[in-house]
């Protein structure tokens, strides 16, 4: 890795930390540079506008969303057990990454920016309509494999997994709901008994 590309990654996850805390309003080129004890010029150089930060955050929080969750699960054998590990990953993430100390950073932004038309909101939808075609499609292969029913809807099965773990950071994060991973886990697996097979 060049200078440039180390001095890159210490802006992202210094980034990453603040945006998760504070969002994308609370994150400036300026902020950043005092944290970093770099030149407004020097960071800057690096990205362009502050437009330009936010999706490179984006991309950058997907890339180690992706490394953390679905490639473990992608080790796992196809069908319910890859998506058993897909859970565990995903809820590893959610309460224990170092670098996002407000936790997950798309649940974060979601709000901040759904009613906010333009590329950032546009991107951060495109990124979320993708994770929810991996998770769709990971059900149709439990399907496929016969540990899912015929009849499961995906698109459903993907609407409430997702639905977990935004219940999840809402009792966790704003109410400090001590049991908020353990309701998560028995939501899960009430969901998963809803879409096995019966044999």
């Amino acid at each position: 890795m060049s200078k440039g590309q180390q001095t890159r990654a210490i802006i992202l996850t210094e980034a990453l930390r603040a945006a998760s805390v504070e969002g994308f309003q609370g994150i400036s080129i300026g902020m950043l540079a005092d944290r970093l004890k770099m030149s407004k010029s020097g960071l800057f150089a690096h990205f362009g506008s502050k437009e330009e930060l936010e999706k490179t955050l984006l991309d950058e929080a997907a890339r180690r969303f992706m490394e953390a969750v679905w490639q473990p699960a992608m080790k796992a054998p196809r069908g319910r057990p890859r998506i058993e590990i897909l859970f565990s990953s995903w809820l590893a993430w959610s309460i224990n990454h170092e670098d996002l100390p407000g936790g997950c950073l798309f649940v974060a932004l979601a709000s901040e920016v759904d009613d906010k038309p333009g590329p950032v909101r546009d991107h951060l939808a495109e990124l979320q309509t993708q994770w929810q075609a991996m998770m769709m499609r990971s059900a149709q292969i439990a399907i496929q494999e016969g540990h899912f029913r015929a009849d499961l809807d995906p698109r459903q099965f993907a609407y409430d997994l997702q639905g977990i773990f935004l219940a999840m950071n809402y009792y966790r994060r704003l109410l400090r709901d001590g049991a908020a991973v353990q309701r998560a886990e028995a939501s899960f697996r009430s969901l998963i008994e809803r879409a096995a097979a019966l044999h």
